[in-house]
């Protein structure tokens, strides 16, 4: 598993069958890129996923992304990996100019070689045990009406909206049904969390998407989304008691899961 000296990435390996991936949890980017930048610091960060690496980290395998999406998003096609039009960034204006195709080519660089990567590793896997379970971790805003607006209804925003539109149902259908359990049995600051699927996307992003295209029924992708209750989205400051509780619920689940793969047809 080969990478460039700049990509911040921290990769870990064990042989699998269970494969996480925090793709957006990063924040680091090239200092070349910056002049380029209309978006400060903290709206940069207000988008990102901060602490989902953690998550990621309790599979046996995982991959810890440290680069900001907005360099490059591993979660879009390559022609968008670095979008520069504002209509692709939610409105919000990321970049004051578009950075000089040099420097554009240098993160499309990166996103090929995490396609390159990702199909060596599950390529990998699959060998090894037949069917892998691979865990795509986010995160998502809850107060965008401002820093001291109510937060969104719950009703439309649980805690872990699981996204489960890139897998095979007829055979993973108990899998998920297992994971789902698990993953809200352990309490969070002493409650159980709400755990839903499909609730917020219609989709799981590209790189799912990717995956189902690969690799078919050979993986069970469940795109993980953490609604930012955990944190403080406006001031960036985590409450590390209901991080650590999400992280003992994700192992519990992953451990569960684990089991259950194994009688999965």
């Amino acid at each position: 598993m080969s990478t460039a000296s700049d990509d911040n990435w921290v990769i870990h390996s064990t042989g699998g069958p269970v494969l996480a991936t925090a793709v957006h949890a990063g924040h680091a980017m090239r200092e070349e890129l910056r002049p380029y930048l209309e978006a400060d610091e903290a709206e940069l960060r207000r988008e990102e996923d901060p602490l989902t690496d953690i998550w990621a980290s309790a599979a046996p395998d995982h991959f810890l992304c440290r680069t900001s999406r907005f360099e490059v998003d591993l979660n879009r096609s390559r022609d968008m990996a670095l979008a520069t039009n504002p209509e692709h960034t939610w409105g919000k204006r990321i970049w004051r100019e578009s950075p000089p195709q040099a420097m554009i080519e240098r993160s499309l660089a990166q996103h090929d070689r995490f396609y390159g990567l990702m199909s060596d590793w599950i390529k990998s896997l699959i060998t090894t045990h037949g069917k892998i379970l691979l865990l795509d971790i986010h995160s998502y805003n809850h107060r965008r009406d401002g820093e001291y607006a109510p937060p969104a209804s719950s009703s439309s925003n649980p805690d872990i909206d699981l996204g489960l539109t890139e897998l095979n149902h007829d055979r993973y259908g108990s899998l998920i049904d297992v994971f789902s359990e698990a993953l809200a049995q352990v309490p969070c600051q002493g409650r159980r969390p709400d755990v839903r699927g499909n609730v917020r996307y219609p989709d799981g992003g590209h790189w799912p998407e990717w995956v189902f295209a690969e690799f078919g029924d050979d993986v069970c992708t469940v795109t993980l989304e953490y609604k930012k209750f955990y944190m403080d989205e406006w001031t960036g400051h985590a409450y590390l008691p209901v991080v650590e509780d999400l992280r003992s619920g994700l192992a519990h689940a992953i451990e569960a899961a684990t089991r259950e793969l194994r009688q999965c047809r």
